[in-house]
């Protein structure tokens, strides 16, 4: 990748991030955009009776998590993939597994709202000189509830029956799901916006404010990163105890006082490793083999086109709600509730 992949980008007190990294974050949230505008696009003719429809961005499922783990569940009990939401299935797949192999990357290196915090802090950095850290008892207690939300929904999913399951994954209130989603950001309420102002501010207080503590989607991610064979390791002689990879690792890990970080805590951002001033003490990989920057990020990437082009030429990808379909869920998309039993096909 050369030397400009490897440039630091310096942040206060000498803290560091990849330059790569803020690339392939950049390059994902440009992606994720124009999957919105396009999706825009899609929802305005669907409002004006636009026929035929123009494409719809298969891509914006990827904000449909728990409709894309109903899908796993599902496929395990019906031994074939839903054809509602099947990306959504798709994507959730691909980013666990990502998970197992390169820990929970997807917070660090793909998702949107992870650059949008990780952005905030920063601003926090250069007005206040530092981001604050909570008490450590009210930091664990915070932390908490992203597993107690991840815990109510895996029960609220895992307790439906077979068919439960099905007529959910069937019914109008999911078929829609993703104009709906879309309704939700772009006619914010009230209490939505209030809440974004208080994620937003708090964002810029402590690093990762809503990945930290809010985040199931990131909770689930860290499970399954626990047996990722890459991971942080130290090497104690050729560590200087500057103390700088405790002070950049956005989940506050103590990486200076470990032989390894195991934890689930852990996104694999790198930072860590970008900050400190010894070349040897801290590395990315497995027992015995170092992985550089640019094998992780091509890793992630690999692993994210490898799993769409599968979907690609499975038929695993586009969504088989039909037009018209669309346009009658949308006239009676009120009405709708969580198991559509207003809408039958």
């Amino acid at each position: 990748m050369g030397k400009i992949s490897l440039r630091h980008r310096i942040g206060r007190k000498g803290l560091k991030t990849y330059s790569l990294r803020l690339a392939v974050q950049s390059g994902f949230a440009i992606l994720i955009m124009l999957i919105g505008l396009e999706f825009a696009r899609f929802v305005h003719a669907i409002e004006t009776g636009v026929s035929p429809l123009p494409s719809r961005p298969s891509g914006v499922e990827g904000f449909l998590p728990i409709s894309g783990l109903m899908g796993v569940l599902d496929w395990i009990y019906q031994g074939k993939l839903n054809s509602i939401h099947p990306a959504a299935t798709m994507l959730f797949l691909i980013f666990t597994v990502s998970a197992l192999l390169l820990r929970k990357n997807f917070c660090s290196w793909i998702c949107p709202v992870g650059l949008i915090s990780e952005t905030l802090a920063r601003i926090g950095r250069r007005v206040f000189g530092r981001n604050f850290r909570p008490w450590r008892w009210l930091d664990e207690g915070l932390r908490s509830i992203k597993y107690l939300l991840l815990g109510f929904f895996a029960w609220a999913i895992f307790t439906m029956s077979a068919d439960a399951l099905r007529e959910f994954i069937t019914s109008g209130y999911n078929r829609i799901s993703d104009v709906k989603m879309y309704y939700f950001f772009a006619h914010l309420s009230s209490t939505s916006i209030v809440v974004l102002v208080v994620l937003t501010v708090g964002s810029v207080f402590i690093n990762g404010f809503w990945c930290r503590y809010l985040c199931p989607y990131g909770a689930w991610l860290g499970i399954f990163s626990w047996t990722s064979p890459v991971k942080i390791r130290r090497n104690e002689a050729s560590c200087t105890d500057c103390g700088l990879c405790d002070r950049v690792c956005m989940a506050r890990l103590p990486v200076s006082k470990k032989e390894r970080i195991i934890s689930p805590e852990c996104t694999g951002c790198l930072d860590c490793v970008a900050s400190c001033p010894s070349s040897t003490a801290l590395t990315a990989g497995g027992k015995g083999r170092k992985i550089g920057v640019e094998h992780f990020a091509a890793g992630v990437f690999l692993v994210f086109m490898l799993g769409y082009l599968v979907a690609r030429v499975a038929g695993w990808w586009e969504g088989g709600v039909s037009e018209s379909e669309y346009f009658q869920l949308h006239g009676v998309m009120e009405s709708l509730d969580h198991l559509g039993q207003e809408y039958r096909p």
